[in-house]
């Protein structure tokens, strides 16, 4: 028997993907939807737990002073019981989509809470990502770290640093502020069959946008956002893939997001120019 692609051994999936739980959950939320009890609700809140410590996993946290992971735990558990308060399971959206992205924010606004760094790393996220628009602009390619953090009057390892430590605030892909109700457009594009959670269809229009986006980014970055984002993969199990850091992974990572947000902040005009620009 050949061995197992390497790729392929580090794939992850949520407990509650696998058939039986998500039939099991699928029941619970039937029962709740018809006639909604405390003790359903808990059930509701037990059976999705495992959603808590799958987006812990997959977040690169850099965690304030006196914050531990039981602390993420109990953050994360408050945006679950806020997902099942708030879910509507007529919108024909999946509770784990819609519940990952609850628990997402609750730990992140709650670090943002607990540590003030955080608003000077995400000012500087945002001089970062203006750069890199400007610096393409101007040279009608995806600029190199050292032209950004040179354009910045920053040292290279600051800028590095940077990358790393904002990569956890860098969605949605699309700009803009997210709604409390908002399913990501990455979460769309995973699922082709979830619909829009504000019932409206998805704007296929800004999914070819990003698409043509991705396309402009390099090899190693395209493949990150892949594994990351369609195939799951942690930081961690990225980083053993590629055979390079989970920091590496992490700042990687951040500076694909702050670019796809460059090019698709800019001119229409400009990115049908530039779209098959040498990278």
């Amino acid at each position: 028997m050949s061995e197992e692609p390497r790729q392929r051994r580090f794939l992850r999936r949520a407990v509650v993907d696998d058939q039986a739980a998500e039939g099991r959950g699928a029941r619970l939320w039937e029962q709740y939807s018809s006639q909604p009890t405390a003790q359903l609700r808990e059930e509701i809140v037990v059976q999705y737990a495992p959603l808590v410590r799958y987006v812990i996993g997959r977040l690169a946290l850099r965690l304030p002073p006196g914050t531990d992971h039981e602390d993420l735990l109990g953050y994360g558990t408050i945006g679950l019981i806020e997902a099942v308060d708030r879910f509507d399971p007529s919108r024909g959206v999946k509770f784990e989509t819609y519940a990952i992205q609850r628990i997402r924010g609750a730990i992140i606004d709650q670090l943002r809470r607990l540590d003030p760094v955080t608003r000077g790393i995400r000012q500087k996220a945002a001089q970062i990502e203006r750069a890199m628009s400007e610096i393409s602009m101007a040279e009608g390619r995806m600029p190199e770290d050292e032209e950004v953090a040179a354009y910045l009057g920053m040292e290279l390892e600051e800028y590095h640093r940077v990358l790393r430590e904002s990569n956890i605030y860098l969605v949605p892909l699309e700009g803009g502020p997210r709604g409390e109700d908002e399913v990501l457009l990455i979460d769309t594009l995973v699922d082709e069959d979830s619909p829009d959670p504000m019932d409206v269809s998805i704007d296929q229009e800004m999914i070819r946008q990003l698409a043509e986006a991705i396309e402009m980014l390099p090899e190693r970055d395209q493949l990150i956002l892949k594994l990351y984002h369609f195939e799951e993969l942690t930081l961690r199990e990225i980083g053993q893939v590629l055979d390079i850091t989970e920091s590496r992974v992490s700042q990687l990572h951040s500076r694909a997001i702050l670019q796809l947000r460059s090019i698709l902040n800019r001119p229409s005009e400009f990115n049908a120019e530039t779209a098959g620009a040498p990278r």
